[in-house]
Formats: structure tokens, C-alpha cells, sequence
């Protein structure tokens, strides 16, 4: 009974391991980004409605 991996069992057991890190990274940046332009929006919404609270109102036109 051999004890060890063959060169295939090797090269498979490397090509799953990249895979799921791949698949995790991947998955990871995705929500990260995600997170990220939820927060810029936020950011943008909040600036919006303090420049419209804030601004004087447009003349009125004759």
C-alpha cells in the first residue's frame, strides 16, 4: 500500500485549493466593494439634503 499523493492527486488537490480561494476572494472583495459604494451613497444623500436645507430658496421669477 502506497503512502503519499500521486502527481495528479497533487495537481487536483492544488486546483480545488485555488478554486475556493478564488471563490472566497472573490465573494469577499464583491461585499467589500458592496459596503463600500453603500457607504458613498449615504455619504452623497446626507451632502444632498444638508445643501438643499442649508441653501436659500431660488428667486422667484415675474
Amino acid at each position: 500500500m502506497q503512502k503519499g499523493f500521486t502527481l495528479i492527486q497533487t495537481v487536483a488537490t492544488a486546483g480545488v485549493f485555488s478554486a475556493v480561494s478564488f471563490w472566497y476572494g472573490f465573494m469577499f472583495g464583491r461585499e467589500s466593494a458592496r459596503k463600500e459604494l453603500n457607504d458613498l451613497i449615504e455619504n452623497l444623500r446626507r451632502s444632498s439634503s444638508d445643501a438643499t436645507s442649508t441653501a436659500p430658496p431660488p428667486p422667484e421669477q415675474s
